[in-house]
Order: C-alpha cells, then structure tokens, then sequence
C-alpha cells in the first residue's frame, strides 16, 4: 500500500506553515527537508526535494517538509536570512516532539542547504543532537555562523552547477575543519536535470545507516 503525505499547519514564528508530513510505522529516523530561495520560486514541491523526501522515506524515516513564510499557505513575507531558519526550528521542534525517540536527520537543497546548517548549528547549542546534516548544492556563500561539529556531514555538489558556483563549494569544503564527505554529481546542473536517480542513489545507503 502506498503511504502518502499529510497537509499539516504548524504555528511558526509569523502563523501558520503549511507542511507535507509522513509519518511510517517502525520507522527508524525522522528527517527534515528545506527547500531552495523562495524570491526564485523555490517551494517544498520542487523536484530536488520531492526526491529527498521519497528517498528518506525509502530509507525508512519519517519525513516532513514544509514552506518558508510567504510561500503557498505559510505565513508572513520572505526574509531571506534568519526568518526561514527560525521557520525550520519551529518544525523541528513540532517533529521531535511527535518523535522524541527517534534521531533527527536534516537536509536542505540549495538555499535550503543553509537553512538546514544554521538550523543544525542552532540546534546543536542547544544540546539537540542530529544524526546526520545533509546539504545538496548548497547555498554556502550565506552560511555566517559555524558549522555544526556532531553531525555527520554530507555535502553532494553538481559539478556543472550554473546557481552556486562549485568551486566556492569546493573551496569551502577544503576550508572546512572538520570531518565531512564531499560527493561531486559529474555533467550535472543545479536541478538534477537527468540526474535525480544518481541522487538518490548517493543518498538512499547514506540515509539507511
């Protein structure tokens, strides 16, 4: 039988936020998706992380993705910055507190790669542990506080990117001081074009550890 997402609202900073939840039986993780610039059109239904959310769920997480402020039926107007961030810790504690057993996983796919980071920094000071952080084609040039140090890190890079350049992601990576795992995605532009499949499977061994 096929499982599919339930539209939630969550209260947010600025009102509701409009979510797509999915909730497994005997499920072995949680998981958090962020989506890419919402002033670009980014929104939770984007291909990338619609891809994300099927291969975690494959992977056997629970999973929820949800809109920044001012995107679909959330909430507010765009920020750009903090505001989208202080959006997914409301959902993260919205889902962990449904999940508290379970370990959280996030992941973020271009701007939604900074969002996923400084939500996992935040988090992190707060003494919330998070399995695993992954950032696909992320936006690291927005990136100002530091990175997370618990977390397993994973950061996938389209090497022909055409939105973020991969050399900033491949410079930061370098000059990054601590442990991580870079994945390039050859003859691939920002949006997975042709390239979901290879996606999912860098992500799909990753998720299920």
């Amino acid at each position: 039988m096929l499982i599919r997402e339930t539209e939630v609202f969550i209260d947010g900073p600025l009102g509701q936020l409009e979510a797509l939840y999915l909730d497994t039986a005997d499920a072995t993780g949680i998981a958090l998706i962020c989506h890419p610039n919402p002033v670009q059109g980014g929104t939770m239904l984007n291909k990338v992380v619609s891809t994300l959310q099927r291969t975690a769920r494959d992977a056997g997480l629970i999973t929820l993705r949800f809109n920044y402020r001012g995107v679909g039926q959330s909430a507010g107007s765009h920020d750009m910055g903090s505001g989208e961030v202080d959006d997914a810790q409301a959902v993260a504690a919205w889902l962990r507190e449904r999940h508290p057993q379970l370990a959280l996983t996030i992941l973020g796919f271009s701007f939604g790669g900074f969002v996923a980071a400084t939500l996992n920094s935040r988090l992190e000071a707060q003494g919330v542990a998070v399995k695993h952080l992954f950032m696909v084609a992320p936006a690291v040039m927005r990136i100002t506080e530091n990175m997370p140090q618990h977390s397993t890190l994973t950061v996938i890079q389209p090497e022909t990117d055409e939105v973020v350049d991969p050399q900033l992601v491949y410079d930061w990576s370098n000059n990054l001081e601590r442990p991580h795992e870079l994945l390039k995605v050859a003859e691939c532009g920002h949006f997975f074009h042709g390239k979901l499949t290879d996606l999912k499977d860098l992500l799909l061994p990753r998720l299920s550890n």
